[in-house]
């Protein structure tokens, strides 16, 4: 049995390959000529080169696959041109779920975010039934996310697409070589480079739990269903603060309101655009969505595919290590 994994070079991709392998699966790896190969070194695994945005490309890598884990995406808050996010999360998720039709696979798991959700304005746990419209959507990746997953439950009514859908929350763990925003975060706290914070909140999971619910998606989830894949709810100054004590240092005291980082934001987009650099010290969009707490119950996996999280300071204690053991706190 032979099973493809797209974004197995990435963070939660590579955790899912890892897991397959363990589990005795043939797994058989999407890459783009460029990608960074670190995630997939040394593992047991077929890569078969090819691109989202190339349709061409897919054909060669799911035949003869039996299930498909469509993890790739691309995942930043900001970016210079908004069309190739969208051209990539959207149009190649699409390519992608056609080409395994095509080919007959039994099964796709479709990996979405809590991005592509609804947000309680009373700051309660949201569900996947909490209602959202594009117009919730802040910023390119949660509106290319919010509408991919349109397309995808499309292809499902229209094409008896053999999908289901998970939508993690904030992963964190071992091999973000990026790294995530969260994992930036993450290090950033645990060396004392985050003077302040801004009040807002998120779920967060370790990314191995993450892995394993795309697993039980596969095995136990049901056609054109979604399943949250998330840990606690917690708020920054609470993630910060236990980071802090994982290294034993004093947290930071300062809040800074929103209205005084956004300004920030502006400036810092305009010199990135003027100047050149890859991303902004903060986005506009970033600070957009701080000021909602973007919490979620993961009740319905639980519930229906037995998806279990531990406790997050197990996430937060193998995410400061991999940081430190690989560099990014120094």
């Amino acid at each position: 049995m032979t099973v493809l994994v797209t974004g197995a070079t990435g963070f939660v991709g590579s955790a899912v390959a890892r897991q397959l392998i363990a589990k005795g699966e043939t797994v058989r790896v999407l890459a783009r000529p460029t990608s960074d190969r670190r995630n997939i070194d040394g593992l047991d695994v077929e890569v078969c080169v090819g691109d989202l945005t190339e349709p061409q490309s897919l054909n060669a890598a799911v035949s003869g696959c039996t299930a498909i884990f469509h993890i790739a995406a691309d995942y930043r808050l900001w970016t210079r041109h908004p069309e190739e996010m969208m051209r990539t999360n959207i149009d190649g998720s699409k390519a992608l779920i056609e080409a395994g039709l095509d080919a007959d696979v039994d099964r796709i798991v479709y990996t979405s975010s809590v991005a592509a959700l609804g947000i309680n304005k009373d700051e309660t746990p949201a569900d996947e039934t909490t209602p959202s419209t594009l117009d919730d959507m802040i910023g390119v990746y949660k509106r290319s996310k919010f509408l991919a997953e349109e397309a995808v439950h499309t292809l499902v009514a229209e094409k008896n697409a053999p999908v289901v859908i998970v939508n993690p929350s904030a992963p964190v763990g071992p091999r973000d070589i990026k790294p995530t925003r969260t994992g930036e975060l993450i290090a950033d706290a645990a060396a004392g480079r985050m003077p302040a914070f801004v009040d807002t909140g998120l779920n967060v999971v370790h990314v191995d739990d993450v892995a394993d619910g795309h697993i039980l998606a596969w095995q136990k989830g049901k056609i054109g269903e979604r399943y949250i894949l998330g840990g606690e709810n917690l708020s920054l100054a609470t993630i910060i603060g236990q980071i802090s004590e994982l290294v034993g240092r004093k947290p930071p005291s300062i809040s800074i309101p929103h209205g005084v980082v956004m300004p920030i934001a502006y400036i810092a987009e305009t010199l990135t655009r003027i100047v050149g650099g890859e991303k902004p010290l903060v986005a506009v969009d970033e600070v957009r969505m701080a000021r909602k707490k973007m919490y979620f119950s993961s009740a319905k996996a639980q519930r229906e595919l037995g998806y279990k999280s531990r406790p997050v300071k197990e996430a937060f204690a193998d995410a400061v290590q991999w940081f430190r053991e690989n560099g990014y706190l120094d």
